[in-house]
C-alpha cells in the first residue's frame, strides 16, 4: 500500500479526535491523555491556520482511499534559529508497523532540510516508546539528552527523551518511492 503527506484539512479533525479519545494510541505519546470533544480540536485546527507561519501540520494518507492514517508535525519554527519540533504519530491500527511512520518521518525532515532550509530539527519521546526510539535512531537522530521521570502516564512516571537532527547530519533518502 501507497501513502503520501497531504495538509491537515478540517475533513481530518473526526478521525484525528478519534485517536486523541483512544488511550492506547495517546500512551505511546509525550502528551497526557485526555477526552477531547469535536469543538476542542476544531479549536486547535483554527489555531493551527492563525499560526500556520511557523507550524507545517501533515495528514499521512492512504494514496487509493486517501484515508488519513496518521499526522506529522513541526511545530514552533523559529526562523532565526532555523529549528523546528519534529512529531509524529500513526493513529490507524491498521497501518503501524509497516513503514509508514519511517516514510513520513523521511519526507517530513525532506521538508524541513531541503525546503524550509531547516538547520536543526528536535523531538521529544517518551523512553518506553521503543518502536519510535528505533526509528528515530535509524534514520539519524541523535540523543541529547533525558528529562528523569518528567511525564506521568499510566500510574507511573516515565522518562522523555530528547533527540535532534542536525542538517549535516540528514542522510537524504529517495522518499519520493511511495510505499
Amino acid at each position: 500500500m501507497s501513502y503520501f503527506l497531504r495538509e491537515l484539512n478540517r475533513g481530518d479533525l473526526s478521525e484525528i479526535t478519534k485517536w486523541r479519545n483512544d488511550s492506547n494510541v495517546m500512551q505511546w505519546l509525550a502528551s497526557a491523555f485526555r477526552f477531547i470533544d469535536q469543538e476542542v480540536d476544531i479549536n486547535w485546527f483554527n489555531n493551527y491556520l492563525a499560526n500556520r507561519a511557523n507550524n507545517v501540520r501533515l495528514a499521512i494518507c492512504k494514496l487509493n482511499d486517501e484515508k488519513i492514517v496518521g499526522a506529522t508535525y513541526l511545530l514552533g519554527i523559529d526562523w532565526i534559529n532555523r529549528s523546528a519540533e519534529f512529531s509524529i504519530w500513526i493513529g490507524d491500527d491498521s497501518s503501524q508497523e509497516k513503514g509508514v511512520g519511517e516514510f513520513a518521518a523521511q519526507r517530513m525532515l525532506q521538508h524541513a532540510f531541503a525546503d524550509l532550509n531547516l538547520r536543526r530539527v528536535g523531538l521529544t519521546v517518551i523512553s518506553n516508546n521503543v518502536r519510535a526510539l528505533n526509528l528515530y535512531k535509524k534514520i539519524g537522530f541523535i540523543e541529547e539528552g533525558r528529562l528523569r521521570q518528567a511525564i506521568y502516564k499510566s500510574g507511573k512516571y516515565i522518562d522523555l527523551i530528547q533527540m535532534a537532527m542536525l542538517f549535516n547530519e540528514y542522510q537524504h533518502v529517495d522518499v519520493q518511492t511511495r510505499i
